[in-house]
């Protein structure tokens, strides 16, 4: 399923049109690939920003342009890291029928067993490279670690099988453990180094109390 965004080519020059483009609400960008020269273009950032919100970076967005449907998918988005907006948008035009790759979230779906009993699930890996046809990426890949117990832990080779699409990021790679809860463990930690001192506390005071 795709989504439609509607752009226009624009100039490059001079460079007050792009803060006239921005004034008006538009953020800027460039399309480029398959059957497609690198084009400048505009959008309204506000329907960009929804697709996203709504579908995820990996979406397939079909732009509308020059009377033509150009299928797309977001190969970069610059962001402003201060404000809510758009900088700059990198489209890359694909293929229907050709499989791509990309980088997708790992979302952990369930409360992990380990953890009801006092351990802590440690998440080591964020994203992995799948592969598909663009119509076919996923937004996530959901991994559930409700059966993990304590000492229990997920690879990538772990994660599930789909028809859709492939991962093709290395198997060995952890994804998730359940470890025993670093706080826990420095609290043990504490009262042994505060037992071990008092230990020696009395053992000093009764060798003083000998020599007197």
């Amino acid at each position: 399923m795709s989504v439609t965004l509607k752009v226009e080519e624009r100039e490059v020059r001079p460079r007050s049109l792009r803060k006239q483009l921005r004034h008006e609400g538009k953020a800027l960008g460039v399309v480029y690939g398959y059957k497609v020269e690198s084009t400048p273009i505009a959008f309204d950032e506000k329907a960009l920003i929804k697709v996203v919100r709504e579908h995820g970076e990996n979406a397939l967005v079909a732009l509308q342009i020059g009377g033509k449907k150009v299928n797309t998918l977001i190969n970069k988005l610059d962001m402003d890291i201060f404000t809510p907006t758009i900088k700059h948008v990198e489209f890359i035009a694909v293929k229907m029928d050709e499989e791509t790759e990309v980088e997708t979230d790992i979302v952990l779906v369930g409360e992990a067993a380990g953890a009801k009993l006092g351990g802590y699930l440690s998440q080591t890996l964020f994203k992995v490279t799948v592969a598909a046809t663009p119509d076919k990426l996923p937004e996530r890949v959901e991994v559930d670690v409700t059966n993990l117990n304590l000492g229990d832990s997920l690879s990538v080779s772990d994660l599930p099988e789909e028809k859709e699409y492939r991962i093709v990021t290395e198997g060995d790679i952890q994804v998730v453990a359940v470890v025993e809860s670093t706080l826990e463990a420095d609290l043990e930690e504490a009262d042994a180094e505060e037992s071990a001192e008092a230990t020696e506390e009395v053992s000093i005071e009764e060798q003083t109390e000998e020599k007197e």
